[in-house]
């Protein structure tokens, strides 16, 4: 099982852990309820954890047009 890291917005692969590293991360992520478990999480059928984050280019963008967090999906 690993964890991969993946930009809730433009969906950019940010980065991942194989098993071994992720096992910590897991522990942590078990500490999430249900509302951020669904929001920031996805489980593949093979057991790999997506964690939903923000890359870089998208947090600068967000910055700059803070009215986009109304958006739902601001990217096409």
């Amino acid at each position: 099982m690993a964890v991969r890291y993946a930009c809730r917005h433009c969906e950019t692969e940010i980065g991942s852990l194989p098993f071994e590293s992720a096992k910590e991360t897991i522990n942590l992520l078990q500490k999430l309820d249900e509302a951020e478990e669904e929001r920031y999480l996805t489980f593949g059928e093979d057991g790999e954890v997506t964690v939903r984050c923000i890359c870089e280019q998208c947090e600068q963008s967000l910055r700059r047009f803070p009215n986009y967090y109304t958006f739902n999906k601001w990217l096409q």
